[in-house]
This record gives structure tokens, C-alpha cells and sequence, in this order.
């Protein structure tokens, strides 16, 4: 860096700094602080140790069952989505007319809000169920794959770009070479293609698994958690703990903790396995 321009660094790095800080680092500390207390607001605080930590898990088996169901959803979505987008992106970047236009086609769907796009999949789903004397709340098996699909539908076209991109940077020397030394389209796939997109598959996985573990708006607009909850993903349980029962203010500040801790060690375990593997590649 230009010796001239280190002494301005403190002025350049202050307002990200100061943003930081307010929108972040200090209201953490505050819910950390909370999560220790039985509260209704900051100012009445009342410090009780652990036991918020301990309700979480006992009190009732609602954080429990949204935990597991949200593991299942991850996996499930995780896996799906990075299937179907690579396998689109590995169609559309063939000579096919018309591939920018449905390039653009699967993109749309990620740019309406989950709210939205919660009831529209509300509407479509259960005007198939309806047939069955069913709707989408009958059962959490319904609501588990109801969920499922819209993710996918979302997410497909904006995974699918990033893998178009990891595909369009692959040198034709490497698939060319392929081609002369006898290597079958399987075989090209399997150790030219896939290897060589590795960087778009840490991008790739660490968004669907992020987005999939804290998905809300979707699931509030498309289940709402019914039935009896069985549905509900842990951050529309920690949003029922908050606005739904009185008094467990503090309880549903530990789940929050709770939640942020596990976000944080999926997503650096993620990256750091990802990252480890293309290393080797």
C-alpha cells in the first residue's frame, strides 16, 4: 500500500467499522447478555443463569422437532438443488438456441420475496391436495416436501448461474485433451468438469446450506408450522418462543444464541472441507 494512502486507512475503514459495530458486534453482545436473563425489556433485565438454556431443551419438544426437521430439510434441499442447478448449468451451456432465455427464465423465481413466493406455493400446492380431500397442513410430511420444492424452485436458477460460470472457465485444452486421449463424456465429467468446478461448488454449497438452515419467511407463509408446529424450522420456533408465549422472552433469546452458534460452525465446517478438497484438486 502507497505510504501516502496509510495514513487515510483509519478514515476509510472507520464508518465500515462503526457500522459493524452498531448493526452487529453490540446488539450480539446484548442478546448474549439477554439469552442469561428473564427479561420483557432491556431495562428490567433479571439475571437467571443457564436455566433459558435448559428450557430450550425440556420445556416442550417444539425446539427439538424443528431442529431435527430443519436438518432433514438441509440435507434434503442442500443435495437437490446443487443436483438439479449443475445439471441445468451442464445443459445450458451447450449449443442449444435460446439458452439466455432460459437461463433467464430460472433466474426469475429468486427474485420474488419469500413471503410471496410462500403463498403463491400455498395456492399451487394445495390446489393439487384439494383432489385428495387434503391440504398442505394435514400432515408435516406434506408441509417437509411442500417446502422442499419451493426451495428448489427458487434457488435452482441462482445456483445454476454460478455453476454456468464455474463451466464457461474450464479451459478447452483440459476437455479437448480429454476428448484425444479417449476419455468417455462420463469420464470427462467425472475428472475434468467436476474438479475444475470446485470453486463454484463451495459457493454453491455454502449458500443452499445457509439459506436452507435459517429459511423463515417461506416457511411462515407456507405452513406457518402446522400441524401442531410439527413443521416448523427452528427460526419460526424461535419466532412462535418470542411473540407467542409470554414470559419466555428469555428463553427464546438462548434459542437465537443457540441458532447463531450452529449457522456459524456449518458454515466454517463447510467452507474449510470445501476448501480442503480443492487444495488437493
Amino acid at each position: 500500500m502507497d505510504k501516502s494512502l496509510k495514513k487515510y486507512f483509519p478514515l476509510f475503514v472507520l464508518p465500515t467499522l462503526a457500522a459493524f459495530l452498531i448493526a452487529f458486534f453490540i446488539p450480539f453482545l446484548m442478546g448474549l447478555y439477554l439469552s442469561f436473563t428473564e427479561f420483557t425489556t432491556v431495562s428490567n433485565a433479571k439475571w437467571v443463569g443457564l436455566s433459558n438454556y435448559y428450557k430450550a431443551f425440556s420445556s416442550n419438544r417444539d425446539f427439538l422437532n424443528a431442529l431435527w426437521f430443519t436438518i432433514r430439510f438441509t440435507i434434503v434441499s442442500v443435495i437437490t438443488i446443487n443436483v438439479l442447478a449443475f445439471a441445468l448449468a451442464m445443459l445450458l451451456t451447450r449449443d442449444i438456441r435460446g439458452t439466455n432465455l432460459f437461463r433467464t427464465i430460472f433466474f426469475m423465481p429468486n427474485l420474488i420475496g419469500g413471503i410471496v413466493l410462500g403463498y403463491i406455493w400455498q395456492l399451487i400446492i394445495n390446489g393439487v391436495l384439494m383432489n385428495f380431500g387434503v391440504d398442505i397442513t394435514f400432515s408435516a410430511k406434506y408441509g417437509f416436501w411442500g417446502l422442499v420444492v419451493l426451495m428448489n424452485w427458487q434457488m435452482i436458477g441462482y445456483m445454476m448461474i454460478i455453476y454456468i460460470a464455474g463451466i464457461q472457465n474450464i479451459p478447452g485444452e483440459l476437455t479437448e485433451a480429454a476428448a484425444i486421449d479417449g476419455a468417455s463424456p462420463f469420464q470427462t465429467l467425472c475428472n475434468v468438469t467436476i474438479p475444475m468446478v470446485a470453486p463454484s461448488t463451495t459457493i454453491c454449497t455454502f449458500l443452499t446450506l445457509t439459506n436452507s438452515f435459517k429459511l423463515f419467511d417461506q416457511n411462515l407463509a407456507l405452513t406457518a408450522g402446522a400441524p401442531g408446529r410439527e413443521s416448523a424450522m427452528l427460526a419460526l420456533d424461535i419466532y412462535n418462543t418470542f411473540y407467542g408465549r409470554i414470559g419466555y422472552e428469555g428463553v427464546g433469546q438462548a434459542k437465537a444464541v443457540i441458532f447463531f452458534l450452529m449457522v456459524a460452525v456449518i458454515a466454517f465446517t463447510q467452507l474449510y472441507l470445501t476448501r480442503s478438497k480443492e487444495v488437493e484438486h
